[in-house]
């Protein structure tokens, strides 16, 4: 349903052309994921579900793959306004 979305992630993931939010790096080492589990996670993942953000108005994309171990991580992100950017808003282990 959302392959065209999930194609420009995982390219943008590929070139380095993602930021981790604070709260994302923070649950991140919470849940003992390396940047790479993120990374891993959206290369191997499928997107679960399209959430309109309360504040903003904009899109996020919740995704579920594995970590480098392949246990289940989900990675919620959004692209920037401009899209040359992805952010990692949070990322959480299963």
């Amino acid at each position: 349903m959302f392959a065209r979305v999930l194609k420009r992630m995982r390219e943008m993931v590929r070139r380095g052309e993602y930021v981790m939010t604070t709260h994302a790096d923070e649950e991140a080492d919470a849940d003992e994921l390396s940047i790479f589990d993120v990374e891993s996670a959206i290369l191997t993942g499928a997107i679960l579900e399209r959430q309109e953000d309360q504040e903003t108005r904009e899109w996020k994309y919740v995704v579920r793959g594995e970590a480098i171990d392949g246990s289940a991580v989900f990675v919620v992100a959004r692209f920037g306004a401009s899209r040359k950017l992805l952010y990692i808003i949070t990322v959480y282990a299963e």
